[in-house]
């Protein structure tokens, strides 16, 4: 008789158990630093980090600034699927943070300096972003550089590259690119009406649904597909994978071209909305790239678990901005959700234990089992 399953060996539950517990543990310690800090005002800081847009008063202010959480939960989406998608084929692309940079400088210079269309702005965005991440393939697949080193060494001639570029589109008397709105309005995406469900949120734009799209496509390709096995057999196991037939050095290229497409995408969805414009004296990455690694293993390393994942770490980063400045620094919303972000880290080490410790509970188990089977059959023998 084949035996049952346990509930908690299921992947999708010990992801879930294991989120949960990383984000019980991520508040806890973020409000013991509020106690230390100002005990005082500690409970009620760390229930508006956790409300967010729910600390206003009336539904169109929630509704609004609902909108504006999910507008920037769209670039963070992407980046944790360029993250993963890399992450299965057993490459871990940390130069995301850079291929979104680049396609922030190609869709931003498309609409402020030729003035393009946004879909050929958005289009420009996904193909810088792969050209990006293809030379951290091709340097991997022919010359065996680890892509940790080559994207980590893209990432700041990205980030220089771009302030040099978007010197042009600047405001005369700052340092921020000019806004959109301003400058080139049909550069921006469109809202097609969903703007007026979040209170006339002009931010609230197509980027949201196609983000959702995206991260369905993904699984798809993933889980569905025969492109999605080659990868994934290349990513565990690269000499069984050129054993079988499969073309193992064109498959580390598309798999990183795939990865950045969806970096610079997401870079496109954010600065298309004409929500924050490009500061372009910035001195790091934007973090994005860099959340979408937490996103990822906070949602399992799952298409469709990056999507609740990225949402709940934008909404935990936008309720630390409603902390009460009077009792603390204005960084302490940035150290709550930091605290909360590097420990979505451990969600799959939390995973590990759950699985050790079924093994341990099975084994011990199968042992008593023996154990009574042998004394069955002495007392057997016996009689």
């Amino acid at each position: 008789m084949k035996q049952k399953t346990p509930l908690l060996r299921n992947s999708g539950l010990q992801t879930l158990i294991s989120s949960l517990f990383c984000i019980i543990l991520g508040l806890l310690i973020g409000y013991l630093a509020l106690l230390v800090i100002n005990a005082e005002g500690a409970w009620t800081a760390i229930t508006n980090v956790i409300k967010n847009y729910m600390t206003y008063p009336t539904a169109p202010a929630r509704m609004k600034y609902l909108g504006t959480t999910l507008a920037k939960t769209a670039p963070l989406l992407m980046c944790s699927l360029s993250v993963l998608f890399a992450y299965k084929a057993g490459l871990f692309n940390i130069g995301v943070a850079g291929q979104y940079t680049l396609g922030a400088a190609a869709s931003l210079f498309c609409a402020l300096n030729l003035g393009l269309p946004w879909y050929v702005c958005l289009l420009a965005a996904i193909v810088i972003g792969a050209i990006s991440a293809a030379i951290c393939g091709a340097l991997r697949a022919f010359c065996n550089v680890n892509v940790v080193i080559s994207g980590i060494m893209l990432n700041w001639i990205s980030l220089y590259s771009t302030n040099v570029l978007l010197q042009t589109v600047k405001e005369s008397t700052g340092k921020d690119t000019i806004r959109l709105v301003k400058q080139h309005a049909d550069s921006i995406l469109p809202t097609l009406g969903m703007d007026k469900w979040f209170s006339n949120n002009q931010y609230v734009t197509i980027g949201i649904p196609i983000a959702i799209l995206v991260a369905v496509l993904v699984w798809v390709i993933l889980e569905k597909t025969k492109l999605g096995y080659e990868l994934k057999a290349t990513g565990n196991n690269l000499n069984a994978a050129k054993y079988c037939g499969m073309k193992e050095n064109s498959n580390i290229i598309l798999t990183m071209i795939i990865s950045g497409a969806l970096a610079g995408l997401g870079a496109a969805l954010y600065y298309l909305s004409d929500i924050e414009p490009w500061n372009v004296n910035s001195s790091s990455v934007p973090g994005m790239g860099f959340n979408g690694i937490a996103a990822a293993f906070l949602g399992g390393l799952s298409p469709i678990g990056s999507i609740f994942s990225s949402y709940f770490i934008q909404h935990i980063t936008l309720g630390g901005g409603y902390v009460d400045l009077s009792h603390y620094c204005a960084q302490i919303s940035d150290l709550i959700s930091a605290m909360i972000i590097y420990l979505c880290g451990f969600v799959l080490f939390f995973k590990t234990f759950i699985n050790g410790r079924l093994d341990k509970h099975e084994e011990k188990r199968a042992h008593k089992a023996q154990a009574l089977e042998a004394a069955q059959n002495t007392e057997g023998g016996k009689k």
